[in-house]
Formats: structure tokens, sequence, C-alpha cells
């Protein structure tokens, strides 16, 4: 099921559909807080504090019932209403009495009882404004969204904005200059136009998408890689399973100075289900590469790579840390080569001196460029990378997987897909070697190229979150060696 990316209209004609076939907006309230207080639990497992910023209408209504789980698991919980609670609507003021009326329960991991050994975190729920709400922002919102921007600031608590942070265009991305910045948006039923802007991420922040069974939603143009969209993918192993059914990898990576790139790609592919892994690297770093490289894997000396294109592979990943001294040879293995192949980063660059290439390729390709890159590749194009995906697309054969804080993954006569996972901590060298290991792996188990870019841009971006936020690690020290370590908590959750 694709989670697809929609214009607030279309949320409303959906809203009155549902309301139309016997669907009370109460029902369809209880659904989203629910959804929003499990996502919030999805990064903070244990009980700690919880502020509800709470305007007039649905939006709060959502947080409201949000806040009451989070009170029934534990939580502290506080709400601030920023007009008269008689000028609520009537389903609001029902959710504040229900809210009040909920007891506080007292868990064996309550906040109380990790007040010794943990910090307790903050959490604010920005409930303000939703659907349809446009800049500028005027008071009392105005005031609210400048203490919730103080209170992240000031105090490290982490935001989390229902359906779309306050001051956001939910259409067009635009924001107020003082538009709550949000570290988490949970939207609701399908992700906004808006939020998926350039301009509009930082203020975004990580997406997360609260399906509603009963809200369902047409097929659009762009969608975006939720867990709930990937889920079925990748299916349970047979139990009389063999390795040759997961595929033969290979790795064509590393140089002097490099050689930890071929590692690490050989590790993602390990960790990503392939069933043999084998790692091309030049002679001169052999013994260093077949000293450090797992155990599981197979390191070959290359002479020349035109060899390789006689090895018995069936998925290829090039370029981690490949330099530049023999272009013409990796240009000639990148065209030649008629199994599926992951083409990063050295590769993408020697590429893109001669970018017509790909345009007869003998096999299906997936380039996995970051925005630098991309750059090389495509030019310096003032559009939106959505539409340089497209634009790219449109021109050459190819997969492409965008990197970024949004990651994008697009294929000509596919919607454009957007990740979801993810944060500011995968800002460090050697990511992109392990998520070329890692969709070569899953191209290995027989996922299409367009399915296994976003499979995998998705289960590294949450391996960072659950190093983070389930783990010790935090965005300064998080290393490529912690996603690696949590891809089966990732792979799990599909």
């Amino acid at each position: 099921m694709n989670s697809p990316v929609v214009a607030s209209a279309q949320m409303r004609d959906a809203e009155n559909a549902a309301f139309a076939h016997g669907i009370s907006a109460e029902h369809l309230m209880n659904q989203a807080g629910c959804g929003i207080a499990t996502a919030i639990q999805q990064f903070f497992p244990h009980p700690g504090h919880c502020l509800v910023f709470s305007g007039k209408g649905n939006n709060g209504g959502d947080a409201l019932v949000a806040a009451a789980n989070l009170k029934r698991a534990g939580w502290h919980t506080d709400v601030h209403l920023s007009f008269p609670e008689s000028e609520g609507s009537e389903l609001l003021r029902k959710k504040i009495t229900e809210f009040r009326d909920t007891p506080r329960v007292a868990t064996g991991a309550s906040a109380a009882n990790l007040s010794t050994t943990l910090p307790l975190p903050t959490v604010i729920l920005d409930g303000l404004l939703g659907l349809g709400s446009k800049p500028p922002l005027r008071d009392p919102i105005l005031a609210a969204c400048r203490e919730i921007n103080r209170l992240r600031r000031q105090h490290n608590a982490f935001v989390f904005a229902v359906d779309q942070p306050t001051g956001l265009d939910g259409d067009s991305g635009k924001s107020d200059r003082d538009c709550v910045v949000a570290d988490f948006t949970v939207t609701i039923a399908a992700a906004k136009r808006g939020l998926l802007a350039d301009d509009a991420i930082n203020f975004v922040g990580r997406l997360e998408v609260v399906p509603l069974s009963d809200l369902p939603l047409e097929t659009a143009d762009e969608s975006v890689a939720a867990a709930a969209a990937l889920r079925g993918l990748l299916p349970r192993r047979q139990f009389e399973a063999h390795k040759n059914q997961f595929g033969r990898v290979g790795i064509v990576a590393g140089s002097r100075g490099f050689a930890g790139a071929a590692t690490m790609s050989a590790w993602g592919a390990l960790r990503g289900g392939a069933g043999l892994v084998e790692v091309f690297v030049p002679e001169n770093i052999y013994e260093i590469v077949a000293a450090a490289a797992p155990f599981e894997s197979m390191v070959k000396p290359v002479k020349s790579y035109g060899d390789l294109l006689n090895e018995k592979i069936d998925v290829w990943g090039i370029g981690p840390g490949l330099g530049n001294e023999n272009a013409r040879e990796i240009m000639d293995l990148v065209q030649r080569t008629e199994n599926s192949m992951v083409v990063d980063a050295d590769a993408l660059n020697i590429i893109s001196t001669e970018v017509s290439i790909l345009k007869n390729c003998r096999g299906p390709r997936l380039l996995t460029p970051h925005p630098g890159e991309m750059k090389r590749l495509a030019g310096d194009r003032k559009i939106s990378r959505a539409e340089l995906a497209k634009n790219f697309t449109a021109e050459f054969p190819v997969t492409l997987l965008l990197k970024g804080s949004r990651t994008i993954v697009a294929e000509n006569g596919k919607p454009i897909s957007y990740n979801t996972t993810g944060n500011p901590g995968m800002a460090t060298g050697g990511m992109g070697d392990v998520l070329t290991g890692v969709c070569a792996a899953l191209i290995a188990q027989k996922l299409s190229l367009f399915d296994a870019a976003r499979v995998g841009a998705w289960v590294c971006g949450r391996a960072a979150e659950i190093a983070i936020f389930n783990g010790d690690e935090s965005e300064q020290s998080l290393l490529p060696r912690d996603v690696l370590t949590n891809l089966g908590h990732a792979f799990a959750e599909l």
C-alpha cells in the first residue's frame, strides 16, 4: 500500500466522503491521536514529560487524544490552551474533558522510576493549527509558536507537529518567520504536498505518516516510503531456503587510502541479506582489505576491472572509494555489465564526464548520488530536487536514489518516492558505502531496483534512528558501523 502525497483539498474531499458514509469526526480523531502517541513512543520508549499546545480546532483534539494515551502509559502531561476553553469546538471541549479525566498510570518503567538513571525526555505537541492553515501567524497562535521554539532552543525539548507545523503552508511549503520548528511531523492519513517542499525540510523534520483505514486516498504521482507502504516487499524466507536463492553480490570498491569503503560496502551487503558477497579490490590494497573485511565475505585482487565482466555475479555494487585512476575500465564495466548494478561515489564521478553512456547500458542501473555528485551528473539546475529527479530519469533509463535529508527515489513511469527515515547524525563519511551494499543485497533478493532503493534508504535511516533513540548514540557520535549494527532491528519493523 503506497502512502500518497496529497493537497489539502484532496484531504478535505476524503474526509467529507468518509462522513457521508457514516464515519464520525471523533472516530477519525481517536485513530489519529492513537497513531500520534505510538509515533512518539517509537522514538521515546520511556515515559517523560509531554506539553500540548492546543488551538481550538480538531488539530488540538488530535493532540489531546495523543496526550491522554501517553498519560495512560505513565507520562507526565500538561495542556496549554491558546484560547479560552469556551471558544473551542464541541469535539475539542469533549477531548479536553476526557484528557482531564484520564488517570496517569504508574508503570514499571514510569518516568519516576527512571529518573535516577535516565534524563526525562520533554516532548511538545504542536496542535495549534492544522489542515488548510496558512501564514501569516497572528496572536495568540503567534505567541504560542514563539514559546514552542523557545522551549526547543533553550530546553532541548523535542517538538512533534500534528499533521503540519503551525505556520507552514501545507500546500506550498512556504513558512511564517515564526513557524514552529518541528523535530518530527506526524501527518495524518497522508503527507501533504507542502511538507515535502525543499524549503520546508528544516521545519518539518522527520516525517511520519499515521494511516487512517477509514480514509482511503487515491494513488498520486508522488508518495512517501513509510513502513506501512514497504511491508510485504521482503517476504519471510521459506524454511528450506539456501544461500544461492539470495544472490551473489560483487562489490567493486576501494583504492589506496580508501580501503575502508570496500569493507563498509561489504558489511552493508551482508547485513542487507545477500547470500554471498565477493569484494574486488586493487592488488595494492588486497592485503589490507583481506585483513579488515568481514570474515563472511570473499576478497579478491583485481589486475584489470575489465576481467570482472567474466565473473559470475548476480548484482554489482560499484564506486565507493574507487578513485579515478582506471576511469576507462570503470566506464566500460558500468556500460557493458548485463546484470543489475548499484553505481555510487567515484563511479558516478567517472560517469559524469560522459553521462550519455547511461542511455546504452546493457543492464539495469541504480544510481545513488549525493547532491554534489548529482550536480556533476545533471548540471547546476535551479529546480527542486523532485523536478531534478523526474527530469533525469525521463532522460536516462535508470533508477535514481538522490540522497539528502529527504532522500528521493525516482524511475520513469513510477511515482516519485520520498524517504521518511534518518537524522542529521548520518551526515558523516561511510553512510553511502553501507547503503550501496544494502541496496545491492536487496536487488539480489529479487526486489526491483525501485523497491530496493526505497527499502534500502528506509532501513538505513531507521537503523540510524534506533541507534540514537533506542541506543546510546547521538547525532554527533553516530557512525556507519552503528547503522550496520541496527539494521536487523530496522528490517524487523518491515
